[in-house]
């Protein structure tokens, strides 16, 4: 495949505040796609998202934990990082907006606005929203609330610098006139047009004193710089951007970007931000793509209605692929979408298991049947063939055209169609009446090998929505064909190659009824905690201690092997962390351990104690660490 050229590709990033749910995990989902499908068209793409770690929600969640609004983020942005892990998603970079790199430009940039004129010192006062860290005029409010989220808003009045927006606003109209597709769907485009732009665009307010959990304002230390460009300059931060005129050759490769965002911060992303880049001279991105949301029912996901479904969850009864699979064809284009248990498996069951997964098994279960599972190709064509080729080898420019235009779930539509049509074919050709004449053995390896291509084209489709399973029917089937070159030419399939013996499935259908009855019956089971005395307690011996050295365990990918210092003696311990922590994240970090465990050896590796973790979640957890550094061997008590 020909190199196309660099593609830079974001998502927003999170608000280190929390869990992510489904419906926050759906976006890195729907970039992951668009950067894969990019990458197997032959672009040379980078792909970004990371966490937005200032403002004062975290520095007042961080009091209530009795902890660091450093150390706070530090556990919200490992749990969003393993959720995006935990999905396949295949980001080329995570930032941090505490990251010192980002920090160091993010003032330059402010002070070069500030000596420029673009940003100068007033006082705020109006309605403010601690959520959304906004605020708003009464006229904006919507019933006395935020228009934003909905909730109460409280009047505020500080010394603030400002930037001056109306200055670039007719710009920022002509650019928007002169390119159609930079914001995307149309409906949105219209929406910040007629809403925002055309009412007149008000000063924005870009410091704040009224907390310090942010970049500090180096030039006058009582502001820390507020959200719009903090946050909003980790685009141009990761790539190497400086603000005194020295970036990057990554920065000058890669930028401008297109921008996957969710609709409810879509003025950030098209008005405040382009506005600010023209401020700095520097290109406007490419193309910002606002998705919908992904609702639950008929109401947005929210931690205090207890209605959340998080990736997790899923993806431990219905695996990685169903729940990418679900998110991506389930969300339309322009309108929210809608997740319920019931409805993905539905799902699963309709598409997944019947569609493809039958499909795949049917077929190679009778290439082994007929001809122990050797592939060949006598060429014995007939009508019905024609279709069925013409179709797969038209899928890839379909698939293109639909990614092209960020229709996701339309795209997976087309690569389905075909499987469709493969099963139909089935229907038509009879491969097991076939079998019973002699004189038909070659028009049945050519009926297969039909069916064997198709089922290869579609896995070669599927490999952006799908990895996993992707590569599964590729080895399935026995192929090395895997690249969209080999796609739009039928019968690229390897001939006297081997099919595998035995097919497992690739997903199982769901008992939907019985499934929810078992999980709305353990929904509703009192969890009780087993108890214990407290003399059982007393026996526990807990000592702080300081990791000397971590490295991976020789022969198990989830275990590292530790040597701790407990003051008077260096111990050994081996711990089931890895999928949580890198060895370097733990090196010299003071943990908190159980010390008067009988030794045991795990793997073939001697382990003396138990490193203590909190535990969050089945994909969640943090080691236990004291408040303050305890000399070492402390007795926790």
């Amino acid at each position: 495949m020909e190199n196309k050229g660099p593609y830079y590709l974001t998502t927003a990033i999170a608000y280190a505040s929390g869990r992510p749910h489904i419906g926050n995990t759906y976006e890195i989902i729907l970039s992951d796609a668009i950067a894969r499908f990019k990458r197997e068209q032959g672009y040379d793409v980078f792909f970004q998202t990371g966490t937005d770690e200032h403002g004062i929600k975290i520095e007042e969640k961080a009091k209530d934990a009795g902890i660091t609004p450093k150390q706070y983020v530090d556990e919200a942005a490992a749990k969003i990082k393993s959720n995006w892990d935990l999905m396949n998603t295949s980001y080329d970079y995570f930032i941090r907006t505490t990251d010192a790199s980002h920090e160091k430009q993010v003032q330059k940039i402010f002070k070069k606005l500030y000596k420029q004129g673009d940003i100068y010192k007033g006082y705020y006062e109006g309605m403010y929203c601690t959520p959304c860290e906004s605020f708003w005029t009464e006229s904006q409010l919507i019933d006395g609330c935020c228009p934003d989220c909905g909730r109460p808003v409280k009047p505020a009045k500080e010394e603030a610098y400002f930037f001056n927006m109306q200055k670039y606003a007719d710009r920022l109209m002509q650019y928007i006139e002169d390119h159609p597709d930079f914001i995307q769907p149309e409906s949105r485009k219209n929406e910040m047009i007629n809403n925002f732009i055309k009412p007149g665009l008000q000063d924005l307010c870009v410091s704040r004193t009224s907390f310090t959990w942010g970049i500090p304002v180096d030039f006058d230390d009582k502001h820390v710089v507020y959200v719009w460009i903090d946050a909003l300059s980790n685009y141009i931060t990761s790539l190497g951007y400086d603000a005194d005129g020295n970036s990057s050759e990554m920065y000058k490769k890669y930028w401008p970007a297109t921008h996957i965002i969710g609709k409810d911060i879509l003025r950030f992303h098209t008005i405040i931000w382009p506005i600010i880049l023209m401020a700095l001279n520097e290109p406007l991105p490419e193309k910002v793509f606002a998705h919908p949301w992904l609702l639950i029912g008929d109401g947005k996901m929210s931690k205090s209605k207890g209605n959340v479904i998080y990736a997790e969850d899923l993806v431990e009864h219905f695996g990685v692929d169903a729940v990418r699979y679900y998110c991506l064809h389930e969300m339309p284009y322009a309108q929210d979408g809608t997740i319920t248990w019931e409805l993905v498996m539905e799902r699963i069951n309709s598409d997944l298991a019947n569609i493809l997964g039958n499909l795949v098994q049917r077929t190679i279960s009778m290439s082994n049947k007929y001809f122990n599972g050797v592939i060949t190709n006598p060429d014995v064509k007939e009508e019905v063939d024609e279709e069925l080729k013409q179709m797969a080898v038209a899928a890839l420019d379909k698939v293109t055209q639909k990614m092209d235009e960020f229709r996701v779930g339309d795209a997976l539509d087309e690569i389905f169609a075909v499987l469709r049509r493969t099963n139909k074919y089935i229907d038509e050709t009879m491969p097991w009446a076939l079998a019973k004449e002699e004189e038909k053995q070659d028009r049945l390896a050519t009926v297969l090998y039909n069916l064997l291509e198709s089922i290869r084209i579609c896995a070669i489709l599927l490999k952006s929505f799908l990895p996993e399973t992707s590569n599964k029917i590729l080895d399935m089937i026995g192929t090395q064909q895997r690249d969209f070159d080999t796609v739009t030419t039928f019968g690229q399939l390897e001939v006297n190659g081997k099919v595998c013996e035995n097919p497992t499935p690739l997903f199982a259908r769901i008992d939907v009824k019985k499934f929810m009855d078992e999980f709305n019956k353990k929904k509703e089971e009192p969890k009780e905690e087993p108890k214990i005395s407290i003399e059982d307690f007393s026996k526990v011996e807990l000592k702080a201690g300081t990791v000397l050295k971590c490295e991976k365990h020789p022969k198990a990918d989830r275990l590292l092997v530790f040597q701790i210092d407990f003051g008077n003696e260096v111990r050994q311990i081996v711990s089931g962390i890895a999928k949580f922590y890198k060895p370097e994240e733990l090196v010299g970090k003071q943990i908190v351990a159980v010390t008067n465990l009988a030794p045991t050896t795990i793997r073939g590796v001697e382990s003396n104690g138990m490193i203590l973790s909190c535990d969050g979640g089945k994909k969640s957890l943090c080691v236990i660490s004291p408040e303050k550094q305890m000399k070492n061997g402390s007795k926790v008590c």
